[in-house]
């Protein structure tokens, strides 16, 4: 017997659009919820802890990305968000809100259920590391087994893309990686644009304290990718 269906919210405001998307993740064998405001949204997500959240960013009422805010301070859903705006302002503003991923519009329906698929395969919660020692850059400390991190004792919030990205570069310190590299572990194959690595990193930057023009915890090796500083 197959278990219970996976519950995806879909929020736009355009109905249509909600509803298309919606059927598509149901031939995909999500059970759907649809919604068309950010209170709806956030309440939606409250009561049935969807796994899986669609986001338009302008949504009347609260907007998406206020929304998505909400949602990340009680669920670990993943959430992609959908943006009618190319500006890279927009879409760095939505997924600072801990949102995984970005759709602009016009998208195919086939493209996004393609994203998600690769957002569900990155483990949340529930990963377990291969080295479960805590590790320590000068006053940070990254525990792998509490999935905790701390600078100077104090506890830093970080989403689980943001761990997961300070969790593979700390696991091999040594080890310069590629933008596709991280893809690859964090989502599996990849559809997007490879450049949302360096969002993520940016808020994981922000939210260490870090420089990005001189980083302590996390270095730009230019033309290649990312690696972990000593935290001197």
């Amino acid at each position: 017997m197959s278990g219970p269906r996976p519950l995806a919210l879909v929020v736009d405001d355009e109905a249509p659009l909600a509803a298309l998307v919606g059927s598509y993740l149901e031939r995909e064998g999500f059970e759907v919820e649809i919604g068309h405001d950010g209170e709806t949204a956030v309440r939606v997500a409250r009561d049935r802890r969807p796994d899986v959240i669609v986001l338009d960013l302008m949504l009347p009422g609260i907007d998406g990305i206020e929304a998505c805010r909400q949602i990340r301070t009680f669920s670990d859903a993943y959430i992609l968000m959908l943006t009618a705006k190319a500006e890279e302002a927009d879409t760095i503003v939505g997924l600072s809100t801990g949102a995984d991923d970005y759709v602009t519009k016009p998208f195919s329906p086939g493209e996004l259920v393609a994203r998600i698929r690769a957002l569900q395969r990155r483990p949340r919660t529930t990963a377990v590391p291969i080295s479960g020692r805590a590790r320590r850059f000068g006053d940070l400390e990254v525990d792998p087994l509490a999935r905790e991190v701390r600078r100077d004792g104090v506890p830093v919030e970080l989403t689980p893309i943001e761990f997961g990205l300070l969790d593979a570069l700390s696991e091999q310190p040594q080890l310069v990686f590629t933008r596709e590299q991280l893809l690859e572990r964090m989502w599996g194959p990849w559809f997007g644009d490879r450049h949302v690595v360096d969002v993520h990193v940016a808020n994981l930057r922000r939210k260490l304290g870090d420089d990005p023009r001189a980083g302590r915890y996390v270095r730009t090796v230019r033309g290649v990718g990312y690696r972990m500083g000593t935290g001197e």
